[in-house]
């Protein structure tokens, strides 16, 4: 896979916005899913850089956590042993949903809905089953799916299909400047 010095660049900005975005919320407190912009990035790097390279950005922002650097929202903020936070499935799940919601044409509004809701059930497709399976087989907390879905899914899913709308019109716009 070869890449221009171009889309290395959109790339690494990408990558920093997403660390920009996981970081700032931080102040939020605890929650066992907390809050955050990271989906909203997740979708406009999707829909400004195609889906490849903005899953690209997201591998590198993921990348860079597992290497140590205190990238993402929630202690230990980076290292190896991120994998084991119930809510590190989201991250992959964020690069799958940057891979599916970047093959749509968002110029149309058929386009823009598609891409908006396989994104975000590709999302908690990867990320729901990781962090019931973190809880359940590491942790050892005895759960259901449906407080999983009660914890991980209600509270967040209007909020995540409103940051991918969002993520729709600013994309449609940065993609035309950034060509």
């Amino acid at each position: 896979m070869r890449f221009t010095t171009r889309e290395i660049a959109r790339v690494g900005v990408f990558a920093a916005l997403h660390v920009a975005a996981a970081v700032v919320l931080r102040l939020g407190g605890e929650a066992v899913v907390p809050f955050s912009l990271v989906p909203f990035m997740a979708f406009l790097a999707a829909f400004a850089l195609g889906g490849r390279l903005g899953a690209i950005s997201l591998v590198v922002y993921t990348l860079l956590g597992l290497l140590g650097l205190p990238v993402f929202a929630r202690a230990p903020f980076g290292g190896l042993v991120y994998v084991l936070q119930p809510t590190f499935g989201f991250l992959m799940g964020f690069i799958a949903a940057a891979v599916v919601a970047g093959q749509f044409d968002i110029r149309t509004r058929v386009g823009a809905m598609a891409a908006t809701l396989l994104g975000v059930l590709t999302l908690y497709a990867v990320g729901l089953p990781y962090f019931y399976a973190i809880l359940t087989f590491y942790l050892g907390r005895s759960i259901t799916w449906a407080w999983v879905f009660n914890v991980a899914v209600l509270p967040y899913i209007g909020l995540d299909l409103v940051k991918a709308l969002l993520a729709v019109y600013l994309g449609r716009t940065l993609r035309q400047h950034i060509g």
